[in-house]
C-alpha cells in the first residue's frame, strides 16, 4: 500500500502557511470550510485565464478577504479595476457576506509548481509529445533558479492501449526533508484517450536551522 501524502498538508505550520485563516464555532465550521471550496472553484473555473496557481482565504467578523495568487493580474484586476470590483460583486452575491479582493502576481511562473502542472497538461491536451512537453517544462524550471524539480504523468501517454506513467527528474528534490521547501502542484489533462494526471514538485532550497526556526514561528497558529 502507498504510503503517500501531500507534500504541502506535511509543511503546513513548518515551512508553508495556511490557506485558509479563520476560527469558527462547530456548528459553524463545516459552512465555511464548503463556502471556501466553492469560492475557490469559481474563481478557478471563470478566472483560469490569469494563471492563478493559489487563493489564500481570511475572515473576521465583519469581512471575508480573498487573496489571489496571479501570474497575470492585470486580467484580474481590468482596466481601473473593473474586472476585479466585478469578481468582488460576484463574491458577495455567491457567499452573502461583505468581501474584500486582493491580487498578489506571481513573479516567476516557472517556479511555480501549481502553474507548471497546468502548463504540461495544456501541452497534453494539444497533443504535443509528453516526453519533450516533460523534459522542456522540468528545463525551463531549473532555469529559472529552482534547486530541483521532479514532473510525473500518468495516464494513456500518446494514446497507448495501456496507461503508464513517465517521469523527469531534474536536480534535488528531497520530499522526506521538512526544512526542504517544496511547492506541489496537480492538474488533468483531458484528452481523447481519456484522463492524463500531472503531478509537478519544484525544490527552492533547503532551510538552515535559524532559517527552520523563523519560518515555524511566522507560520505557527495564533493562541
Amino acid at each position: 500500500m502507498g504510503q503517500k501524502v501531500c507534500p504541502i498538508g506535511l509543511r503546513i505550520g513548518i515551512t508553508e502557511d495556511w490557506r485558509s485563516r479563520w476560527f469558527a464555532e462547530k456548528k459553524k465550521f463545516g459552512e465555511y470550510v464548503v463556502e471556501d471550496e466553492r469560492i475557490r472553484r469559481f474563481i478557478k473555473r471563470n478566472y483560469f485565464f490569469a494563471g492563478i496557481p493559489k487563493i489564500e482565504i481570511e475572515r473576521t467578523r465583519e469581512k471575508l478577504t480573498v487573496i489571489i495568487h496571479g501570474a497575470r493580474p492585470g486580467l484580474l484586476i481590468g482596466r481601473k479595476g473593473v474586472e476585479v470590483e466585478r469578481l468582488k460583486s460576484e463574491l458577495e452575491h455567491l457567499t452573502g457576506r461583505a468581501v474584500e479582493v486582493s491580487v498578489i502576481e506571481v513573479p516567476r511562473p516557472e517556479l511555480s509548481a501549481q502553474l507548471v502542472a497546468e502548463e504540461v497538461s495544456q501541452q497534453l491536451e494539444r497533443r504535443k509529445a509528453f516526453r519533450q512537453t516533460l523534459k522542456k517544462s522540468a528545463e525551463m524550471t531549473m532555469d529559472a533558479g529552482a534547486d530541483g524539480v521532479r514532473i510525473g504523468i500518468s495516464g494513456r501517454l500518446g494514446g497507448s492501449e495501456l496507461a503508464r506513467r513517465e517521469k523527469i527528474i531534474l536536480g534535488s528534490v528531497p520530499l522526506h526533508t521538512f526544512a526542504a521547501r517544496i511547492d506541489y502542484g496537480f492538474s488533468e489533462a483531458h484528452t481523447k484517450y481519456g484522463s492524463i494526471g500531472v503531478k509537478v514538485w519544484i525544490n527552492h532550497g533547503v532551510l538552515g536551522p535559524g532559517e527552520l526556526a523563523q519560518e515555524e514561528q511566522q507560520n505557527a497558529p495564533n493562541a
